[in-house]
């Protein structure tokens, strides 16, 4: 930011958050950009207005959170509502030039609506902001929003204590700093091409981490249904979903293939004597991340391994599997010995198949897995008894550690490169939002940039 230069000279804007503004800037609540219009900022239909299942394959677009991102809104997945539904909830219908903000959650996610989005619906997560004031550009306002210093307001005074929400009068009371009509728009396409420059690259390195992880998802694939060597005899493996394998690969049974598969139970959280800071590590599912677990968010002590019969202690080097809920299929290695709950299922004690090589097997196949065997009603489930059950094709144990070392290898190299790209991503960010800052609060001048 320092080949930008600052205004000649600054005054106290009297808000300690927006600290010094131009000298000739206004300092101007949300409620005075309405222009004559009423009720302009509002949130869009809630509860027994409107209904998920109220949602149509074909109809009006009604925006949600996660439609908004970057000053625009995406229809990915977007919700619709029927055209009578539509027409009975007018009033939170969209205009171009309209302003929404959510209000609830990801608090602050803005975008400025185009032609496209008329007649479009927000939902009760959004205000709407209409502003018929002339003497305001529209795309200022927007990026204003954008910067996190302003947001600072809405996070001094939110409903709630973890910014649960605001409310109208919140965000009608809002203070911005306001410079004139042709300043602003000079600002405006300012940012326009620099954001719109930031946006390309950001796209363009999240793009390469889609293709970093479709490339780690077939190497992980090959290499565990393949095997290493191109040149190798196949044959069927009996398992739709799999293919060939190696002709010289078997179908092991994960109960043959180790020597202990069990699980673990939850000591009554309101009883402090099952519980110590330097116990046993006991494993959540909320810890299962697809890596090595050294550290746990609560260990239990002796005394409840002691009580609890099915509270075991599983080796170092151990895999655990969740088999519930949200987190079905996750997975984890112990990095230190450890018990766990009653959602984990920990195989150990590798007899013909090792951890690493299942550990692979297991990442690749699980979603096959889930969907074949998975049980339950509003969440999926598996159990012991299905994992115990899977039959894995798998050569011998000197290849097994052959492919688990290659993997180890090569998917370190991927994770690495994508790790620096999402860093990169992270930096671009950040750039982006420290610009819109710097301009929308007279941090650096820009007029004459047109």
């Amino acid at each position: 930011m320092s080949h930008y230069k600052p205004y000649p000279v600054y005054k106290d804007s009297g808000i300690e958050w927006i600290g010094e503004v131009p000298e000739g800037w206004k300092i101007i609540s949300i409620k005075c950009l309405e222009g004559n219009s009423a009720n302009v900022v509002q949130t869009g239909p809630f509860g027994a207005q409107l209904h998920a299942d109220d949602y149509v394959d074909e109809g009006v677009p009604l925006i949600l959170i996660r439609n908004v991102r970057d000053m625009r809104i995406d229809d990915t997945n977007i919700p619709q509502v029927s055209l009578s539904d539509a027409e009975r909830l007018s009033m939170y219908r969209l205009r171009e030039g309209d302003i929404v903000f959510s209000r609830v959650g990801s608090i602050g996610r803005i975008a400025l609506c185009t032609e496209r989005e008329n007649g479009w619906l927000i939902s009760g997560q959004m205000l709407r902001l209409r502003m018929t004031n002339l003497s305001v550009d529209k795309k200022f306002v927007a990026y204003a929003f954008e910067s996190p210093s302003l947001l600072t307001f809405v996070e001094l005074q939110s409903v709630g204590s973890t910014r649960e929400s605001i409310n109208t009068e919140i965000l009608r009371n809002m203070p911005l700093p306001m410079p004139d009509i042709i300043e602003q728009r000079e600002i405006s396409a300012f940012l326009d091409r620099q954001t719109a420059r930031i946006d390309a690259l950001i796209t363009k390195k999240t793009r390469f981490i889609e293709l970093l992880k479709e490339k780690r998802q077939a190497l992980i694939t090959h290499a565990v249904t393949k095997g290493l060597d191109p040149k190798v005899k196949m044959k069927d493996s009996g398992i739709d979903w799999i293919g060939e394998v190696p002709e010289h690969w078997e179908r092991r049974k994960l109960s043959h293939a180790f020597a202990k598969i069990g699980s673990g139970t939850t000591p009554p959280s309101d009883q402090p004597e099952w519980y110590s800071d330097d116990g046993i590590p006991w494993v959540t599912t909320g810890e299962l991340r697809e890596s090595e677990i050294t550290k746990t968010t609560k260990c239990v002590t002796q005394r409840a391994l002691d009580q609890f019969t099915t509270l075991r202690v599983y080796p170092k080097g151990s895999l655990a599997i969740a088999m519930y809920g949200a987190t079905i299929g996750r997975l984890g290695i112990l990095g230190v010995a450890a018990t766990t709950n009653q959602a984990c299922c920990v195989l150990s004690g590798g007899k013909s198949m090792t951890v690493r090589f299942v550990y692979y097997w297991l990442l690749v196949c699980k979603q096959p897995i889930i969907e074949i065997f998975a049980a339950g009603g509003g969440q999926p489930n598996i159990n012991q008894e299905i994992i115990s059950g899977l039959r894995v094709p798998s050569p011998s144990i000197d290849e097994q550690d052959a492919i688990a070392e290659c993997l180890d290898r090569e998917v370190a190299h991927l994770d690495l490169i994508t790790e620096k790209t999402q860093r990169s991503i992270d930096l671009l960010r950040e750039r982006r939002s420290a610009l819109i800052t710097a301009a929308v609060t007279g941090k650096i001048d820009l007029r004459g940039s047109l």
